[in-house]
């Protein structure tokens, strides 16, 4: 009888289990418990939306099945998850005026004047993407320039990095802006040398014109979500960490989900605590509309941004000696919202960019591990010019750095204007990372950079842009195997939403959330990885996106 029941339970082994739906003849990997590639030709895939099992060419099929999808020997992987972007900026920046590839002033201007000539409502003209740097400008563009585009209505322009807006006359007429005005805790008023506003607005002096504009409506809000995940599909991108979700955010997503349209899965940081709790009460959400959904976390701002420069630096910057960047918490306020946070089981995401802030940031989490134990998984985000002496540190207390290789390719020239080589050995240092116990997380920080996560795994393993320079890469000791930027763009950002037990890799039980691409990546340069083309995106085992 015992031989009998073994010879059974051998042959129920041998047999693949009936599957709803199997991808064959595919060039398909995926990444092992290791981190290690693991390559397989057929995907089976249950009724649940998740992986079966995966299949060597040798494998016996299944005979019954829903759907059978003949992969033509393409390359198939795991989906991609952007562990760091801005959902509904990514939509309302497509809808809106875009000046990313405007590469003068004068060019922007005429983009500007035919934009409004075009659109005369909404009353405010809204748009982003200027770039001081690109222009070649020298300085900061001021309200005058815009002016002398359009004078007759309110025109708001972010900057590319999302950390100042650029007004008009009518805007900062409409806003109440005067000379009297104080620059508020957090934020700078950029002034001419009588004192006066000349249009530009960093940080928290941003919300100075915000309250005046006009709130987008719902069905704007709903058009610009849309957007946004026909984009992110149309990269690969299966999942995504919202950082900096407003309730009116939470009601897009929500709407999405309740009419079936929600594709991509979104990992919810709240911009502050007052959404988090808003939206989550006491603890993070559950997993809402079949692992689509779910607030896990707050967003908090340590500084601003390298580019205003906003970020909190040690020493003053190179090319500003009087400055040195903004502190948008002090100590005391950082623990105590991050205290908030953890005390109901959330995860706790602080923007970091420059060395003293990633230095406030390691300092608090260091402080509160000792009343938060476990497995907190504090992240810092951008983690982006840091200290060499605070490098190990990343390595303590669970610690995940929330990374942007593209950031390197477009910031590079400007970071050595703005630190001088000598303190960047800190800088963008996603090996030093590892090899300091850190977990990764990479994203782009879109729409601040593409979400293309092809252009950063090429980054990622050259530290080349995309003209290949520097030659040989900048910092090149701080480059990225294939496998672990793989990894850091699919399982470490599932870790790193706590996400893994579903997200990130294709292994048995996981979501069946893989991308099937023009090419096999593995073993590319880094040029032939930034061409990489999307075929099809599919989540949970249903095809989302196809290319036309």
């Amino acid at each position: 009888m015992k031989r009998i029941a073994g010879a059974l339970a051998a042959l129920l082994l041998a047999e693949p289990a009936l599957a709803d739906g199997l991808v064959e003849n595919v060039n398909g990997y995926t990444l092992d418990a290791k981190g290690r590639l693991e390559r397989f030709g057929g995907l089976l895939i249950g009724a649940d939306g998740r992986v079966t099992k995966l299949l060597d060419r040798k494998d016996k099929r299944p005979e019954k099945l829903d759907f059978r999808l003949d992969g033509k020997g393409r390359t198939l992987i795991p989906g991609l998850i952007d562990a760091h972007g801005h959902v509904m900026a990514l939509g309302f920046q497509a809808l809106q005026l875009n000046l990313f590839d405007t590469n003068t002033l004068a060019e922007a201007q005429a983009r500007i004047a035919r934009y409004s000539a075009e659109h005369s409502s909404p009353a405010w003209v809204r748009g982003g993407g200027w770039n001081q740097e690109r222009w070649g400008l020298g300085r900061f563009p001021t309200a005058a320039d815009i002016d002398a585009a359009v004078r007759d209505r309110p025109v708001v322009l972010a900057r590319v990095d999302g950390h100042a807006l650029l007004a008009n006359s009518a805007a900062m007429a409409a806003a109440g802006i005067t000379a009297k005005t104080a620059d508020p805790a957090g934020g700078r008023i950029e002034r001419d040398a009588k004192g006066n506003p000349t249009g530009l607005f960093v940080d928290a002096a941003q919300d100075l014109i915000e309250k005046a504009a006009p709130r987008p409506l719902p069905r704007e809000r709903d058009a610009a979500f849309a957007k946004a995940q026909e984009i992110l599909l149309g990269f690969g991108i299966t999942a995504t960490a919202d950082m900096g979700t407003s309730v009116d955010d939470w009601q897009v997503m929500r709407r999405a989900g309740d009419a079936g349209t929600l594709r991509v899965r979104v990992l919810s940081y709240a911009a502050g605590i007052d959404p988090m709790i808003s939206v989550a009460g006491t603890a993070p959400t559950p997993w809402l509309y079949d692992s689509r959904l779910r607030m896990i976390g707050v967003k908090l701002y340590g500084d601003g941004a390298l580019g205003s420069r906003g970020a909190w630096l040690k020493a003053p910057y190179a090319d500003a000696p009087g400055q040195r960047g903004l502190q948008l918490l002090d100590d005391a306020k950082l623990r105590n919202l991050m205290s908030r946070a953890a005390m109901d089981g959330f995860q706790v995401a602080i923007h970091a960019i420059g060395d003293a802030a990633n230095a406030q940031a390691l300092d608090a989490v260091e402080e509160l591990a000792e009343t938060y134990k476990g497995d907190r998984r504090w992240r810092i985000e951008h983690a982006q010019i840091v200290d060499p002496a605070d490098l190990p540190r990343f390595g303590r207390n669970g610690i995940i750095a929330s990374m942007q290789p593209v950031h390197l390719t477009s910031d590079r020239l400007m970071a050595q204007a703005r630190l001088g080589p000598a303190r960047l050995t800190g800088a963008y240092a996603w090996k030093s990372m590892l090899d300091a116990g850190a977990r990764l997380a990479f994203g782009s920080d879109f729409p601040v950079e593409s979400p293309d996560p092809f252009a950063g795994i090429a980054a990622a393993i050259s530290r080349e842009d995309p003209a290949g320079q520097p030659a040989g890469g900048w910092m090149p000791e701080q480059r990225l195997s294939f496998a672990e930027a793989l990894a850091v763009f699919t399982s470490g950002g599932a870790y790193a939403a706590r996400a893994e037990d579903r997200l990130g890799t294709l292994q048995p039980g996981r979501m069946a959330d893989f991308v099937l691409i023009d090419q096999d990546i593995a073993e590319a340069a880094p040029g032939q990885i930034r061409a990489t083309k999307v075929l099809e995106t599919w989540i949970g085992g249903k095809r989302a996106w196809v290319r036309k």
